[in-house]
């Protein structure tokens, strides 16, 4: 399963947004699938091991039609680990991609709208704000899916390697 974000170079911090695109793989046919919401993913996520996704789940969607989307270097793609639980009603997951490529943070937005970066901050949110009741911190997971290496833009591959290189000779010359 996958979440892909196409960034601008200019970017500084590349933060995932509605505009994002989802997609999921067929079990049987292996293409990929376009989900049209974030909801919608992250129940096919939370789920994926005990019901793994085919393309009869997807409306008016057979293993005969072609892919929605192929997995190429034309998007950075990054793969969530299985059964990630999903984001509590009222809340908005976000994920922002680090300037090097090397992973995406997590955080959670509030019904308040403040941002949350760790699981002692949902604690106190949820201590402070028993509004809404029921949830627990446990439902928030900060695991964030990781960067497919193979699709991260060249530029950035040169980047990386440039300044591994530059690392390498200054420790040599040390």
């Amino acid at each position: 399963m996958s979440g892909s974000k196409t960034p601008t170079s200019s970017s500084k911090r590349t933060v995932m947004t509605q505009d994002d695109i989802y997609a999921a793989q067929c079990k049987h046919c292996m293409k990929w699938r376009v989900i049209d919401t974030q909801e919608e993913f992250e129940e096919i996520r939370h789920k994926i091991s005990q019901e793994p996704f085919d393309c009869s789940k997807k409306a008016n969607c057979s293993c005969d039609d072609p892919a929605d989307i192929e997995y190429d270097s034309s998007r950075t793609w990054a793969i969530y680990k299985p059964n990630i639980p999903k984001t509590p009603q009222g809340f908005k997951r976000t994920l922002v991609l680090r300037k090097d490529y090397s992973k995406l943070d997590s955080c959670y937005i509030t019904p308040t709208g403040k941002k949350l970066r760790t699981r002692n901050e949902i604690v106190t949110y949820l201590k402070d704000h028993p509004q809404p009741s029921g949830i627990s911190a446990s439902e928030f997971e900060f695991l964030s899916p990781m960067v497919m290496q193979d699709t991260v833009p060249e530029y950035i591959v040169q980047q990386k390697n440039s300044a591994n290189k530059k690392a390498k000779i200054s420790k040599d010359e040390v």
